[in-house]
């Protein structure tokens, strides 16, 4: 299948690791040109920029999701560099803890540090799409992913900020839905995924969760990358609005 992704301008936040870097290169193999971002770790950035086929076909610039002017620049840098972006990938995210586990319960946890992460999950991913949308709707064409977590619609012990956080963003592609002029906006949300961010959790609780998915596994950031670049390809003609989970069934 021919996803028209060539020559495609793709904007992947956070995507330095894990499914912002899995989906960059499952962008690149299809002949998009990917702006990769970062927030502290160029060198891990220009890395990847190397892994997609150096500056011909990518580039690393810094993204902070609570900095509007940040964003802005970042944007820019795209629509400077490639004249315009036809594809955001909202991937990046800022958290405290890795495992629910280690959170204090929601009645002790400090509301001023998680209001301001909250803001940043949420706001940062607005200001993004806000930036980028204006010239989507000019050239007719364009497609918005945003990640979100099964979390969601599942909920997750001391994961109150996280959960909320993400289901914003359900609301918020509810909305983009109804933006018409060619774009089309949506969700992932994956569930426990094998990335480097789990190499801390217990491989017992990580089997045990493998056996309590249907599918018999957890799945790969390559398995999010697949299901993220189909939304945000031609190929995806009119899915739009949808919440898509990537969980085994979970």
């Amino acid at each position: 299948m021919d996803l028209g992704l060539a020559g495609r301008r793709v904007l992947v936040t956070g995507a330095t690791r894990g499914i912002g870097r899995a989906t960059a290169r499952a962008f690149a193999a299809e002949g998009a040109k990917v702006a990769v971002t970062y927030h502290t770790s160029d060198t891990a950035a220009k890395r990847v920029v190397e892994e997609l086929g150096g500056d011909a076909r990518a580039c690393a610039l810094r993204y902070d999701l609570a900095d509007p002017d940040s964003i802005r620049r970042t944007v820019r840098s795209v629509e400077d560099r490639w004249g315009g972006v036809d594809v955001v990938v909202a991937n990046a995210q800022t958290w405290t803890w890795v495992n629910p586990e280690d959170a204090p319960p929601f009645q002790n946890q400090d509301m001023d540090h998680w209001l301001g992460l909250f803001r940043e999950n949420v706001e940062g991913h607005l200001w993004t799409v806000r930036e980028a949308l204006g010239g989507m709707r000019e050239r007719g064409w364009g497609r918005i992913v945003l990640l979100s977590s099964v979390t969601a619609a599942y909920g997750n012990p001391n994961s109150e900020f996280y959960s909320a956080a993400k289901a914003a963003l359900h609301g918020f592609a509810r909305s983009l839905m109804w933006t018409r002029d060619g774009v089309l906006a949506n969700v992932v949300a994956p569930g426990g995924t094998l990335t480097e961010s789990l190499e801390a959790v217990d491989p017992e609780l990580l089997a045990k969760a493998a056996e309590e998915t249907p599918s018999g596994r957890l799945s790969t950031a390559d398995d999010v990358a697949r299901l993220v670049v189909f939304l945000g390809s031609a190929a995806n003609g009119n899915v739009n609005g949808e919440v898509v989970h990537t969980a085994g069934g979970r």
